[in-house]
């Protein structure tokens, strides 16, 4: 958890850049490649982190490593970003990585505002957390980042290759394969999710069903979320036999499963337990 310094510097940061970062365009893609890039570097080499949010450490020296570092190696924007947040007050050095993360993911959205495929991208990555509810191996194969990282890419892409997904959706996962940052794979992938959706100012709501939902099943979920969230939210609906009849429901880190298969579970368990009393 951040500390207050931390938050209101990643906060007042991020606002200060949300206009050029808008107005950057097609750049934004390589800004937010850069700002991944650099968020990897610096949580592999927490000297660098220190050096960097040392309070008692003039700002100026901050950016002359800074220029020592990177240079003219990243775009003019990169560099104003860096240079923005080595000239705040940090509560942990590892933080300014987040602030960077957090910066790298917002460049990535306004390139999909750019390319028009925002709603596709939230709806992509709710695709690919879907896909791996039911994989617990893969899952974990994808998170441990002391394993090879080409084993980890190959593993993603055998995942999502045959979905064609979005140059932006693709990055974003190959991200959380890279550089996991202590976060489980699907932790990672409902971050992002929620990212998007607080960008769109519309939650996603994904639901698992046995068969497609009927228009009138996804128009009554819309009002009754729409209702309960205070804003407009986009249905996802994921169709999996497996769960043999009733829905689950996600809307950001709230469950709700109803379905055949959490209640046969659920039921299981009750046996067991009595049995063992």
């Amino acid at each position: 958890m951040r500390g207050e310094a931390s938050r209101v510097a990643d906060r007042e940061s991020r606002n200060s850049f949300a206009n050029k970062l808008r107005e950057s365009g097609s750049n934004a893609w390589e800004i937010g490649n850069e700002l991944f890039t650099i968020t990897y570097v610096f949580d592999h080499n927490p000297r660098i982190q220190r050096a960097l949010t040392d309070p008692g450490r003039p700002t100026k020296d901050k950016v002359a490593l800074l220029n020592e570092l990177i240079g003219n190696q990243a775009m003019p924007l990169t560099m104003d970003i860096l240079t923005d947040l080595v000239g705040r007050s940090w509560s942990r050095a590892r933080d300014i990585d987040n602030a960077i993360e957090d910066f790298a993911v917002d460049a990535m959205m306004y390139q999909a505002d750019c390319d028009g495929k925002t709603l596709e991208v939230a709806i992509q990555l709710a695709q690919l957390q879907s896909a791996l509810l039911n994989l617990p191996v893969v899952r974990a194969d994808l998170s441990d980042d002391q394993g090879p990282l080409n084993v980890r890419y190959e593993l993603l892409h055998a995942l999502i290759d045959s979905a064609n997904f979005d140059r932006i959706t693709v990055r974003l996962a190959e991200h959380c394969t890279r550089n996991p940052r202590n976060r489980r794979y699907l932790e990672s992938v409902q971050w992002l999710i929620n990212k998007f959706s607080r960008h769109m100012g519309e939650s996603m709501v994904t639901v698992t069903t046995a068969s497609p939902l009927s228009e009138e099943q996804i128009k009554k979920l819309n009002q009754i979320y729409a209702k309960k969230t205070g804003h407009p939210v986009h249905i996802h609906s994921v169709v999996d036999p497996t769960v043999i009849g009733g829905m689950r429901i996600q809307v950001g880190d709230e469950v709700t499963d109803n379905t055949v298969v959490a209640q046969l579970e659920t039921l299981q368990r009750k046996v067991k337990t009595s049995v063992g009393d």
